[in-house]
């Protein structure tokens, strides 16, 4: 059976990686979709497509899954959503998801959606490790080595603290 579990992954963090965790036992194959693809170089989305897919890509490496991961680009419009996801990704049984939105989509599209529980939710956010990020303070212990080591790579920290000053126009957005 073949799941499908998309995030921002704005960064990848452990929390993600729990859920793919989780997720593994219920599945042969994962596909693992990069939403906001068309997104890069902001405070909320820093990091590009293809920074992501590497964040993803590498941390997911340790699971014994095979998994493939799709860059997503936002479509503004609700009703059509699946169809657009269903059209840039490898066929699924069932999606994996707890954003109601996501949820409510794939419900009435008649995909089986199924849940877990949230990890360390008060922590494991991603606008919460950006923050952390943007003020200098400690973050690396809740992200796997190999997001890590992208986000590194890409010099990711100085990116989203150039892009989250604010030149007193859209407030640093």
């Amino acid at each position: 059976m073949r799941g499908f579990y998309i995030g921002r992954f704005q960064p990848y963090h452990d929390g993600h990686h729990h859920m793919v965790e989780e997720i593994a036992d219920q599945v042969d194959e994962l596909v693992l979709g990069i939403g906001s693809a068309g997104d890069s170089h902001t405070k909320r989305n820093p990091f590009t497509a293809g920074e992501r897919v590497l964040m993803v890509s590498n941390s997911v490496a340790e699971f014994d899954l095979q998994t493939y991961v799709v860059p997503i680009e936002d479509l503004e419009r609700n009703s059509v959503w699946v169809s657009h996801v269903q059209s840039m990704s490898p066929p699924f049984d069932v999606a994996f998801s707890n954003n109601p939105l996501v949820i409510r989509l794939f419900e009435e599209a008649g995909v089986e959606v199924r849940q877990s529980p949230m990890f360390h939710r008060e922590v494991l956010e991603g606008s919460e490790l950006r923050e952390r990020m943007i003020d200098g303070e400690e973050w690396r212990s809740l992200v796997p080595e190999p997001a890590v080591a992208v986000i590194e790579e890409c010099n990711g920290v100085a990116r989203i603290q150039q892009v989250s000053d604010s030149d007193g126009v859209n407030g640093g957005e």
